[in-house]
Parts: C-alpha cells; structure tokens; sequence
C-alpha cells in the first residue's frame, strides 16, 4: 500500500454538505466539492489487511485497496482504467450505493472504515473532467442482435456489455426518455441526470441503439421481438409497488412513492412546472422507513411541506453494531441522511390501522399504534392508538416483484414464489433465448446488484450465441427454474 500506517495518522473524513436552508432552495446535489489532497489522504488509509473482504462486501467485485493505492500515489488514470474493469458506471454507484463494501472494510471491526465511496466517485468525476471516458468501440462484430427491455442500470449494464462484445443492441424504454429509475425515482438532489445523460451518450456513441416510449404489449408484440432477435433481456425491474390494504386507502391525497417521485423528476427535466402532487404546505407521513421514504421526504422538504413524519414498523436501529450483527455483514445501525437531516420526525415501532376521511373524500389523518416484536410477530400495543395529521401519505414500502401484465403472461416465463422470474445458471429464463437481469429476477435490491447482474446476464448471453464468452460474471444468479 501506498502509505502502511496511513490508518493509524489520518481520521475518516467526507465532504461537507452544503447548509440546509441553502440546498432546500434548489434540487442540486447536496455535497460540496471535496479537495484532492483529501481524496488521496482518505485513499490512504487503505490498510494492507491481507485478505481485503470490502472487495467481496461490494457485488461488482471492486478492486478497492488496488484503486485506492493508485489514487494515493496521484495515478488517476490507471485508477478510472482499474475502477472500470469491474463497474459500468462507477458515478451512479458512488453516489447511489450504500456502500457495503465500507460496512466489510477491515479497518471498520474497530474504527471508521475507508471512505471508499468518496473515492470511488472522485475517480471518476476527475476521469470525465479529464476527457479520460471515451467509447469502447468493439473490434468485431458478430451479426448478432439482441434486444434489452428497460433501461435502469441492469439493462444499461447488459447493454453496454454487449455492445463491446460486438453485438447489435437495441435497448427498449417504456418512457419517453433513457434511464428508468435513474431517471424518474432518484431525485436530482441525489444524483444529476447529466451524469446520466454523458454516460448515455457514451453508450450511443459505442453503438448502443436506444428507443423511448416502446412499450411492450402496447404497439411492441414479444412474439415480434422473439422472431426478430438472437437474444432478449429483460432488465424491466421490480415495479409492482407493496400496497396497503387497510380502511381508508381508496382516499385522496395518498399515493405511492412511485407516483410522487416522478413527477417531481419531470419538474427539473423541464416537462411540467409544478408537480400535479405538490405538498407545499400540507402534513406530509411517508409509511417506510427505507431509501425511496428518504428520497420522498427529501423532495417533500424542497416542495415546502409544512411537516413531514416518517414511518417505520420496525425498532429503532441501534447506533453501533449489536452483538448479533457482526462485522463484515451490513451493520443494521441507525443511520441519517441527507433527507432526515434536512427535518421531519421518524417515528419507529409504529403500525397503521386505518386511513381517516376529510368528509370530502381525502385523508386528512391516518390512525397508527405502537408494536412490539413477540415471536417473530409484530403485536399491537394496546392503549397506544392516536391520530397523525395527513393531508398526503406516501407508501414507500418495498416492491413485490416485477408488474404482470399481458406480454409477460404470454411469454410462459416461469415466476417463483416470490414473484420473481426463475432464471439458470446463464441468467437464462425458462423461455430459450430470454435472459432475465436485475430486480426483475432477484427482487428489489441495490443498484450494485443490478449492475453486477447486467454485467453477468451479459456474460450468459454471450456465450449462448457465441459458444463461449471473454465477459465477466460477478455473480451468479440468485434464483433457478422451478422443477
């Protein structure tokens, strides 16, 4: 390593975030600029652990202390050449991963991990800045053509992949523009669509073929895309949204993430001026206490909610490792974002039991309870009812699998019993010729995930029309055909 002791001289530091009365005025990403003598002092620390277990905490397989090392000793290029070895798209993750790989960094057993995120997504931003990233145009090509159905970074990644490969890929995107979650979800204030939108060009200009509003089962028949392609993927993600069905849903003003999310999306792309859901003003609950609950009250907070109270059925995590969640796992810890740290209340061991009416047709409270964990059950509290203030619920909780609808229906794809489409060894599914990458077959998950499984359905696409394959595979797939 660059600097052996550096773990024991220099404390865990990350850039600072600009003031929140300052970013609550426009949706830019949260962070100030961070010096590079302070990414290179961060890459630092990289200890010479021996067995480096972040490199196995990261899906994609980064390779951390060889990247940190270079970084260190001011060799950035070799870093984004040592960096895009093993992930596609390295500004999404550093700035949308949670980061497992510092959950698993050795240092983190008893003092601050690594800040490998930082330097993950400094490395690359200098490597655009630089004019470094350029297409990869393939050196064959093998005349044959595949087509990618969605276009959130599982798909982007088997389409990239592929295209370098030397094959003819055509990306398929229901919406009217490229990126699928990365576009409308992911709020600007977490990632700027122009980092989306270089990478987009990148892929474009590699020889990737992209098409918007190509909705398939609506002007875009599977059996022609069967007949027409070597091989289809299917990256179109987990979106079937969890509901809850207690009294009172069918109310106005309470809506899923999904909806709300978006919309707010197509404010800054310059679509709309004001968000059909627009909280200005209003009691705002959010009911889920994950990411996308997050990414809602961050954008509630810049639409100028009144208040906004997150909901979590679950305890209070604890604020360092409990005995039962060891290093390297993911530390189940309490943690505060961006968002919670811009306001709002969260509210822990809470259950809804019912959605209350304005006597107009909208909610106007929701009554909730405490809970408690007997048996493996969560139990009601008796005693503990009382009423929260609503004028807007979002539902952020989770995602069951991808929407089933006419198309897939009539695919004859095998589904398990979660919902996920089944998949072998190859990512291929029970249909010969149909691969099946990211949410869609392993459920809702981590954009590292949906990366490293795009990278490896890429793989097994590869070598089921070439006969073998030079592309890696990172991981293998979490679910096989049912017997």
């Amino acid at each position: 390593m660059g600097e052996v002791t550096g773990f024991l001289k220099w404390q865990r530091e990350q850039p600072s975030r600009r003031d929140v009365p300052v970013r609550l005025r426009d949706w830019k990403e949260v962070y100030n600029d961070f010096a590079l003598d302070k990414v290179q002092t961060q890459a630092g620390r990289c200890m010479d652990c021996g067995i480096p277990f972040c490199n196995n905490g990261c899906p994609l397989g980064n390779l951390i202390p060889d990247w940190n090392d270079l970084v260190y000793r001011d060799h950035w290029r070799d870093a984004i050449d040592r960096l895009h070895a093993t992930n596609n798209f390295p500004e999404f993750t550093g700035r949308l991963c949670p980061a497992p790989c510092e959950a698993a960094c050795v240092l983190g057993i008893n003092a601050d991990p690594v800040s490998i995120k930082q330097v993950e997504v400094e490395i690359i931003d200098r490597a655009w800045d630089e004019g470094w990233v350029e297409p990869q145009l393939p050196g064959v090509k093998t005349g044959k053509r595949v087509v990618v159905i969605g276009s959130g970074p599982a798909g982007l990644a088997a389409a990239q992949q592929l295209t370098r490969a030397g094959h003819e890929v055509v990306v398929l995107e229901r919406a009217d523009r490229i990126g699928g979650l990365l576009r409308y979800g992911i709020p600007e204030f977490k990632m700027e669509k122009r980092h989306l939108d270089r990478r987009i060009a990148q892929m474009e200009a590699e020889g990737t073929e992209f098409r918007t509003n190509a909705v398939v089962g609506d002007g875009i028949d599977i059996e022609v895309l069967l007949a027409s392609y070597d091989a289809v993927v299917l990256a179109c993600g987990a979106t079937a949204a969890r509901d809850l069905p207690i009294p009172g849903r069918q109310l106005g003003g309470i809506h899923q993430a999904m909806e709300y999310l978006p919309l707010a999306n197509r404010v800054q792309q310059g679509d709309i001026e004001v968000s059909p859901i627009d909280v200005r003003g209003k009691h705002v609950v959010i009911i889920g206490g994950g990411d996308t609950g997050a990414d809602c009250l961050g954008t509630a907070h810049r639409q100028g909610a009144a208040n906004v109270t997150q909901l979590e059925i679950m305890a209070r995590p604890p604020d360092s490792r409990a005995a039962n969640n060891p290093w390297p796992q993911w530390s189940l810890v309490y943690r505060v974002s961006s968002a919670h740290e811009e306001g709002g209340d969260r509210l822990y061991s809470v259950n809804t039991e019912r959605f209350v009416d304005d006597g107009n047709g909208r909610v106007r409270a929701l009554v909730l309870h405490e809970v408690e964990m007997i048996g493996g059950k969560f139990e009601k509290i008796d005693g503990t009812e009382r009423e929260l203030p609503a004028d807007f619920v979002f539902l952020a909780m989770g995602f069951l699998g991808p929407d089933r609808g006419s198309w897939l229906d009539l695919l004859g794809a095998s589904f398990d019993d979660r919902g996920n489409m089944t998949r072998d060894g190859r990512y291929m599914s029970t249909v010969p010729g149909v691969f099946v990458a990211g949410d869609m077959g392993r459920g809702q998950s981590l954009i590292v995930w949906a990366i490293a499984e795009g990278r490896s359905c890429a793989a097994g696409v590869d070598a089921w029309l070439m006969g073998e394959t030079q592309l890696p595979a990172p991981i293998a797939p979490t679910t096989r055909p049912l017997a």
